[in-house]
């Protein structure tokens, strides 16, 4: 039979494991020292390959793979630690290890001196791990271990072993309990493990996003301004949980592998706090200073003016519907400034320090009428809502021809901003007299 790089052949097998045991032997002797002779033949008999093999399969037992841990709730907890893939059935809505799927990666609890033997059972031959074959009990798996087939089949067992939960299934009492009520005086008695495998998916995505070299690239980007293939992710206000201390491969081989570290995202509502809003004086137009400085505004202005000579040749429906997208935010984001300056003191436009143009008073200090009768009737008989509009289409004109460098707009698309916009004034003030 020819054997090609995907056959599992006992040669191949026994290749794999005695180079992984003459590493770990090579390690120890090197730290051996000059007439430690004895010592030397010790560790030399010790790593005769079926030797290591037969004291491997008695440790094995000190250890078990879970997905679930007990003693990241308290290391000295002594309960059951569970394997299991989640229930498939809550589907991609919930956030469980049953999202992981196929990338799950297991965890392995209990004598950190006996992890080496989770190391070896990750040996690969043509893509299987060893452990995977002892758990199908392959053919050439048992050869390999021993020439003693019984010895072969001891072994293999009790590295499949690995994976099964150790006892009965116990809590502790240093372990976490929940009562949950199901009426008529019953309860369950829950007792919630840590999801390790789950917990160390978060952790690789989060160093991925925060520490990689590509996340790096594209912060620097965003910092000097410039283009970039790709975003960046932020994970604001995140805590990290340490376990283990100085010693984390005594809470498990993940914990091990994560430094320790578990990182906690913010699970509360956000807390808003409002800037304090302060009225636009020593300046004749919002269009000026206030509004036009925002950066929400000025970022609007820059996504419009690049999504216009991005389709600049092109007129149909989804452009339109884009451009209308776009120039609405920038109606939002004028209602909501508008919005602000009406919750400040009626009258804040009769500052003498105020200098805007009387349109632009009336709209932003209606609640002055109550305070000056000739403020209420230029207020009623101005026609400072078309005012309005006229300035900001021109202003929005003005930023798009600027900062696009020559971007052709004219009185066609003053017009239409002017129409859309007062649109929206009369809807709001149509809704504000309602109320």
């Amino acid at each position: 039979m020819e054997e090609t790089g995907t056959t599992i052949t006992v040669s191949k097998i026994r290749q794999v494991i005695g180079e992984f045991i003459q590493i770990r032997l090579q390690a120890k002797l090197d730290k051996l020292k000059e007439g430690q002779h004895e010592e030397r033949e010790k560790l030399l008999a010790a790593h005769e390959p079926e030797a290591w093999l037969a004291d491997a399969a008695r440790r094995v037992n000190q250890i078990q793979q879970v997905t679930h841990a007990i003693k990241y709730i308290h290391p000295d907890a002594r309960g059951t630690n569970l394997f299991s893939a989640g229930n498939s059935l809550a589907g991609h809505l919930c956030v469980g290890t049953h999202i992981l799927g196929e990338g799950m990666a297991p965890d392995v609890v209990g004598n950190a001196a006996a992890l080496d033997i989770y190391k070896f059972l990750r040996l690969e031959v043509a893509g299987r791990s060893l452990l995977a074959l002892a758990l199908e009990r392959h053919p050439a798996l048992r050869e390999a271990l021993s020439a003693d087939a019984n010895k072969a089949d001891e072994s293999m067992g009790a590295f499949a072993g690995l994976v099964e939960a150790k006892g009965k299934p116990a809590s502790h009492t240093l372990a976490k309990q929940l009562y949950w009520p199901l009426g008529g005086g019953q309860y369950h008695l829950l007792a919630p493990l840590f999801p390790s495998s789950l917990v160390s998916t978060v952790w690789s995505t989060l160093r991925e996003h925060r520490f990689s070299d590509d996340a790096r690239a594209a912060r620097e980007a965003a910092r000097n301004k410039t283009a970039h293939a790709h975003g960046y992710h932020e994970y604001p206000n995140v805590v990290v949980q340490k376990f283990g201390g100085t010693k984390p491969q005594n809470i498990s081989q993940l914990n091990s592998e994560r430094y320790g570290e578990n990182h906690l995202l913010p699970s509360v509502p956000p807390s808003w706090q409002s800037p304090e809003v302060r009225p636009p004086l020593n300046s004749d137009s919002i269009f000026v200073r206030g509004f036009a400085s925002q950066r929400v505004v000025r970022e609007g202005i820059e996504d419009l003016r690049r999504y216009l000579q991005r389709v600049k040749d092109v007129n149909n429906k989804p452009v339109r519907e884009g451009r209308a997208r776009r120039v609405q935010a920038l109606f939002d984001a004028l209602l909501h400034y508008a919005a602000q300056l009406w919750d400040l003191p009626a009258g804040w436009t009769a500052n003498l320090e105020c200098k805007l143009n009387a349109a632009e008073q009336c709209w932003l200090d209606p609640q002055r009428c109550a305070l000056d009768q000739g403020f209420a009737e230029r207020y009623q008989q101005s026609d400072w809502q078309e005012q309005i509009c006229s300035r900001f289409a021109n202003w929005l004109n003005a930023r798009l021809f600027e900062a696009g460098k020559g971007l052709s707009v004219g009185e066609n698309e003053a017009q239409e901003w002017r129409r859309l916009l007062d649109r929206e004034l009369t809807m709001l003030h149509r809704e504000l007299r309602h109320d």
